[in-house]
């Protein structure tokens, strides 16, 4: 069973990469994720814990080194993100839009709740990455 959930995940490194100029709302992504989930014939069971890992979700992020502050140059007021390069590496790994993007989730879940440690995803990231028969 896995421990994240990716889809989550990728929603917020992809708001994180956006956020230029306003401000990072990981609960509202949660809600619009269960939206399209909802419409997608997918339940979003307890919609406040939802939100409530979004939140937890950003922290992790942030403390883990897959997003960082935004410079003001680059469109930063202080309450929103850059993705880093390993942000951008686990995002390019999440991406649902990719076909047969599994393998790097089954890998990611693998290593359970270290997964996104920074010691365990560096090691992980190329196994994820490679080609499987």
């Amino acid at each position: 069973m896995a421990v994240y959930d990716w889809d989550l995940i990728e929603r917020l490194l992809h708001e994180a990469q956006n956020s230029a100029g306003q401000p990072f709302a990981p609960r509202r992504y949660a809600e619009e994720l269960a939206s399209e989930l909802e419409q997608a014939g997918e339940k979003v069971e307890d919609l406040d814990h939802f939100r409530a890992e979004a939140a937890r979700y950003e922290s992790l992020l942030f403390e883990n080194q897959f997003i960082a502050s935004r410079p003001e140059e680059e469109g930063g007021n202080g309450e929103n993100f850059v993705l880093t390069p390993r942000g951008a590496q686990l995002l390019s790994m999440l991406d649902s839009s990719i076909p047969g993007g599994e393998h790097p989730r089954e890998v990611l879940d693998g290593a359970g709740e270290a997964a996104l440690t920074p010691e365990i995803f560096d090691g992980l990231a190329p196994k994820a990455n490679l080609e499987t028969e």
